[in-house]
């Protein structure tokens, strides 16, 4: 399950509800770590926490679209005994065929898109031929759709959605990130990074969107004696990451821009723990998850107005800029040159953190179930 639907379902199933998870099997690799899995009609379940996983079998898949035919088995048989659905993502067949059969069974349906309803990166056609298709019904015919940032919401209104469907709820803060933390200094020593210098961390897929590039050359430019900048994540676009290594060659930082490939679990705290300073100024980013996390580890952030995270933080936890070089250069230069400025954004990014905590965040959702169930559906 991706992060924010295991957090969601973690919480309501402390807060005493039955929560089923339905998605796609894509191997055993998405199966939780020593989880007993036990063959179904319809495929593959799993408990984690008192949350039930359902594996729906795949015979078809192209990149996050698959084909899974028992999940009509699965309506027909098994829908009558939950209350509600609430579907996440969009570009899929699953969601809109367990829609469908919800309408048939009078039950409401929650749709969360995820950042995915403005199509961005790439499959621009297919995109736009679902939403014409399976998409529009999907849509209209929802009780309600839940934006991540304000930046969502604004992109669901102007797309057709009335203001009335819509209900705002950010993103959380999953707290296994803040549990069995690493010691402070892990990070450093094993990239051999002096404990004096200051610490830069971007941390995210390497792909043209996020702007890798345009950090490297305000990094070189706000700092250009000192200091390390540290390029986290996965290439995401083949050939991206050389691109990137010559951005840091051309701006004569070589030697001070670290790639480090993907980071996972305790790795991925330690860089966060180790780092002065998270930076993320990408043209857009739905809500933006990673300056999240950097804040829940009290690292004052930088990102730029294109994330949906940006009014949450800006002159509490971090600074917000437009994704351009001469505002980023400036900002870092202030940010790196200010330590009475670093304290204060610190100190706030623990206000920050609270408001993104997922048991507040999945209250809302409870109340907006609640709700529902209560005045009845709208999507029929």
């Amino acid at each position: 399950m991706p992060v924010k639907v295991r957090a969601i379902s973690r919480v309501l199933a402390r807060h005493g509800h039955r929560v089923t998870v339905l998605t796609a099997n894509l191997g055993e690799r998405q199966w939780p770590a020593n989880a007993s899995v036990e063959k179904t009609s319809t495929g593959r379940r799993t408990f984690e926490e008192n949350v039930e996983a359902l594996y729906l079998p795949t015979i078809a898949r192209y990149r996050a679209l698959t084909f899974n035919p028992r999940v009509v088995r699965f309506c027909r048989a098994s829908l009558a005994r939950f209350d509600l659905v609430h579907c996440y993502g969009l570009y899929d067949v699953l969601g809109p065929s367990v829609a469908y059969f919800c309408r048939r069974e009078g039950l409401p349906v929650v749709v969360e898109p995820m950042g995915m309803f403005r199509p961005i990166d790439r499959s621009f056609r297919a995109k736009r031929a679902w939403h014409l298709t399976v998409g529009r019904s999907f849509l209209r015919k929802a009780a309600k759709i839940v934006a991540t940032s304000d930046l969502e919401q604004q992109e669901l209104i102007a797309g057709g959605i009335a203001p009335r469907k819509i209900l705002l709820r950010y993103n959380g803060i999953d707290r296994d990130i803040l549990e069995a933390l690493p010691p402070r200094g892990a990070f450093r020593a094993k990239w051999r990074i002096p404990l004096g210098d200051p610490m830069i961390l971007f941390l995210g897929r390497l792909i043209p969107r996020k702007r890798a590039d345009l950090l490297i050359r305000a990094f070189a430019d706000a700092s250009p004696g000192c200091g390390m900048l540290v390029i986290a994540g996965p290439e995401g676009e083949v050939g991206y990451r050389s691109l990137l290594e010559k951005c840091a060659r051309d701006s004569g930082v070589a030697d001070r821009v670290l790639f480090t490939g993907p980071l996972y679990d305790d790795d991925k705290k330690s860089a966060f723990l180790d780092a002065d300073i998270f930076a993320l100024p990408s043209q857009y980013e739905n809500f933006a998850n990673a300056p999240a996390e950097a804040i829940a580890c009290g690292v004052p952030v930088l990102v730029s107005t294109s994330c949906g995270i940006a009014p949450l933080i800006e002159g509490r936890a971090g600074l917000v800029v437009s994704p351009e070089m001469a505002p980023l250069s400036s900002a870092l230069r202030t940010l790196l040159g200010n330590e009475s400025l670093r304290i204060r954004l610190k100190a706030g990014c623990r206000e920050v953190a609270s408001e993104l905590n997922w048991d507040r965040l999945v209250g809302q959702m409870e109340d907006c179930y609640a709700n529902l169930l209560m005045h009845g559906s709208t999507n029929q």
